[in-house]
C-alpha cells in the first residue's frame, strides 16, 4: 500500500521513535502542583532559550494565545492585531467569548506585515466611549512568510510609545529563526526575534514535530496571571510531563533540520513552475501556496479529487496550501509533483 503524501499541515507530523523513548523515559509529577519536573524543564529552558523570566506549559497554541490575551488585557480592553492572524481569525473568538477582550483587526500588507501608521490610527484615545487599546499581537511566521526584523524592531517600539504591551504569537517561530539565521545559530535568532516582545507563544506540534503542546513565555508576574486563566480553561494536565519530554526532545532534536523542509517546499514550488494556469509562491520557509488562475479555476475541484486518489492530501480549493515537515521526504514531494503535471497534462 502507497503511504499517503500529506501536505495538509505540519500539525500531522507523528512521534519519531527517538521521541517516544524519551517520552516513556520522562519523570513525572503532577503539573497543577508544579512538580511535574519534565513539565518544569520544559518551561526553565524554553524561557531561557528564548530570554524571559518564566513560560507556561499547555497543550494547544489556542490555549497559549488566549492566556498571552487575558494576561495582558482586562475586561473592556482591547488588543491591535492583523487580519489573518491565527489568534483573530482561526480561534474562535476565544478573547472576546471568555475574557470580553475586544479585537481590533486592520489589513495586512502584501508581505503580511501591519502598517505602523494602520497601528497607530487604530490606538484609541483614553475616553469612555471606547475599548481601552492595550495590546498589539503580531505572528511570526505568517502563512509562511517570515515577518522581517526591522518591521519587528520598528512595529514593538512604536508599541511601547503608545502604551501598548506586545504578544508575538510564534508558533512557528523556529522556522523563522532557522530561514532568518541562514545557516548561523537559529536558537540565538529565535531569541533576537523573541526579544522585541513582552510574550511570546511557541508551539512544539507543528515543525518541531512533537504530537501535543505549546508554551507561552513572559515575565513571572504575566505567567502567573497566565497559569490562572490556563486552569479556568482546563488546561491543568496533571502528568504532562510525558507530553513535555517530547517538546524537550524537539527542541533538542528538531530545529535545526526545519531547513530541509524550508528546501523540500522550494523542491515543490519549483517543480510546480511553469503549469499554464498555475502560479506558485516562491516559499520563504514550509509553506507553498497554489493559485489556480483563468480556465485552471474550473478544474480545482476535479484536481483535489486527483490528488486524493493519488494519495496526495492537501487543503484548499482555487488556492492550494501544501506544507512540508518532518514526515514528508524529497519522493514524496516528487510523487506531488508528478500527480500535479499529470493533471495539468490530460
Amino acid at each position: 500500500m502507497t503511504v499517503p503524501v500529506d501536505l495538509r499541515s505540519d500539525t500531522v507530523t507523528r512521534p519519531t521513535a527517538a521521541m517516544r523513548a524519551a517520552m516513556a523515559a520522562a519523570p513525572l509529577g503532577d503539573d497543577v502542583f508544579g512538580d511535574d519536573p519534565s513539565v518544569n524543564a520544559l518551561q526553565d529552558r524554553i524561557a531561557g532559550t528564548l530570554g524571559f523570566e518564566a513560560a507556561l506549559f499547555v497543550p494547544t497554541g489556542t490555549q497559549s494565545n488566549l492566556c498571552a490575551v487575558l494576561a495582558h488585557c482586562q475586561r473592556g480592553d482591547e488588543y491591535i492585531v492583523g487580519q489573518m492572524q491565527h489568534c483573530y481569525r482561526w480561534e474562535g473568538g476565544g478573547a472576546a467569548v471568555f475574557g470580553s477582550v475586544q479585537p481590533q483587526p486592520i489589513a495586512h500588507q502584501p508581505d503580511g506585515t501591519l502598517a505602523l501608521a494602520d497601528i497607530e490610527a487604530a490606538v484609541k484615545p483614553d475616553d469612555p466611549h471606547y475599548a481601552r487599546s492595550r495590546l498589539l499581537a503580531l505572528e511570526n511566521t505568517l502563512g509562511g512568510k517570515l515577518i522581517p526584523m526591522d518591521y519587528i524592531e520598528q512595529a514593538t517600539a512604536l508599541a511601547r510609545r503608545l502604551g501598548l504591551s506586545t504578544h508575538l504569537d510564534g508558533a512557528r517561530l523556529f522556522n523563522a529563526a532557522v530561514a532568518q539565521a541562514a545557516g548561523a545559530d537559529p536558537y540565538a535568532e529565535a531569541r533576537r526575534i523573541a526579544g522585541c516582545f513582552d510574550s511570546v507563544s511557541v508551539c512544539f506540534s507543528k515543525g518541531l514535530g512533537a504530537p501535543v503542546g505549546s508554551a507561552l513565555c513572559g515575565s513571572r508576574d504575566l505567567v502567573g496571571r497566565a497559569r490562572r486563566i490556563r486552569k479556568m480553561a482546563g488546561g491543568g494536565m496533571r502528568q504532562s510531563g510525558v507530553l513535555a519530554a517530547a517538546c524537550s526532545h524537539a527542541l533538542d532534536h528538531h530545529v535545526a533540520r526545519l531547513a530541509d523542509d524550508h528546501a523540500l517546499a522550494r523542491r515543490l514550488a519549483e517543480g510546480l513552475s511553469g503549469l499554464d494556469g498555475v502560479q506558485v509562491e516562491l516559499p520563504q520557509t514550509n509553506m507553498v501556496f497554489v493559485d489556480l488562475v483563468g480556465a485552471a479555476r474550473d478544474r480545482a475541484p476535479a484536481l483535489v479529487q486527483h490528488l486524493a486518489g493519488q494519495g496526495i492530501l492537501a487543503l484548499g480549493l482555487y488556492r492550494l496550501r501544501l506544507v512540508t515537515h518532518l514526515d514528508v521526504t524529497a519522493e514524496g514531494v516528487d510523487r506531488a509533483v508528478a500527480a500535479i503535471r499529470r493533471f495539468f497534462a490530460r
